[in-house]
């Protein structure tokens, strides 16, 4: 049988691939399952498998390892996951970018937020951008801080700010501001209220936390603080919204980290009340993260450009919030 050539082959690939199979993809490989994947697409899962094996067919190679307690990229599945983000991430832009060319406006601008952000460099930029456009458009979408990085990289999001464990060599990272990190607990309590209280106090009491409290993730330095605390590894509640964790202290579910700058006021009210160790709190850093490559509107641009021209021109210890 004779041999296509490559070109050949590239071109039929460009004529015959599908980018809902793509899409599809995309989703299948951020998930941990085909049955995950489904309900994120709202398909059934023998439309997801089928759509997998059209691809398979497609790029003639296997793209996931699936069997029972296993669903792993392949070497093929890494490569094009990859492209086809870039790929979503274009199409996803069009719109906008067709807009621009047709209408009057000044661009919309999408921004990806941990929701633990506070931070007034921040507020006040948006002030002043908003001052000075007064007809460009804003969305905020509130995500845990992998799935904001994510956003950035799939060229969803004009750029985010959040917490950075492992960067993306493909994304520009700025620090923003940095914050530290008490621990909690709510009235209902046995320790709230309490003077004196000294670290061994806290042994053995449950804990709530954020989603990211884990060693291997971009709160290890709160983890290392619980744990030093002796309270074991009773985690009793988590969320990746800050919200959902001070509900959960001060509903007395167990005692849960907060950054000290956002809890001042919950202490001062009486609803929280704070615990050791009071000194040497750990420290968090949390970062503007844009992607290079995406073509960004003018609002876009303008924005980003003026956040980073404040973070720079604003000296760190004025981005430091305790």
């Amino acid at each position: 049988m004779k041999s296509m050539n490559p070109s050949d082959s590239a071109d039929r690939l460009m004529r015959e691939l599908d980018w809902n199979l793509l899409r599809s993809f995309v989703v299948l490989a951020q998930s941990r399952s085909v049955t995950e994947a489904a309900h994120k697409l709202r398909l059934t899962q023998p439309s997801v498998s089928t759509a997998l094996k059209r691809l398979e067919d497609r790029v003639g190679r296997r793209l996931i390892d699936r069997k029972p307690g296993h669903f792993e990229l392949t070497e093929a599945g890494q490569v094009l996951y990859r492209e086809a983000v870039d790929i979503q991430g274009s199409i996803l832009r069009l719109s906008t970018l067709m807009r621009e060319m047709t209408d009057e406006v000044t661009g919309h601008v999408r921004i990806a937020l941990a929701s633990h952000v506070i931070c007034p460099l921040f507020d006040q930029v948006l002030a002043e951008f908003h001052a000075e456009h007064p007809h460009a458009t804003l969305s905020i979408d509130v995500l845990s801080s992998a799935e904001a990085v994510n956003s950035v990289s799939a060229r969803f999001s004009s750029f985010a700010v959040c917490l950075v464990h492992q960067r993306n060599p493909k994304l520009e990272y700025l620090r923003i501001y940095r914050e530290f990190f008490g621990l909690f607990c709510g009235p209902p309590h046995p320790l709230f209220g309490r003077e004196g209280l000294v670290r061994a106090d806290l042994a053995g009491h449950s804990a709530v936390s954020f989603e990211t409290d884990r060693l291997q993730d971009a709160l290890k330095p709160v983890t290392l603080m619980r744990a030093e605390a002796d309270m074991g590894e009773l985690v009793v509640g988590t969320s990746s919204h800050l919200e959902e964790v001070r509900r959960m202290i001060i509903a007395g579910l167990g005692i849960g980290p907060l950054p000290l700058h956002v809890a001042k006021r919950d202490v001062q009210d009486g609803v929280m009340w704070q615990l050791p160790p009071y000194q040497n709190a750990p420290a968090i850093d949390v970062h503007v993260v844009w992607n290079p490559k995406a073509s960004l509107n003018r609002a876009e641009q303008s924005l980003l450009n003026r956040l980073l021209e404040t973070i720079e021109a604003t000296p760190m210890e004025n981005r430091t919030y305790s």
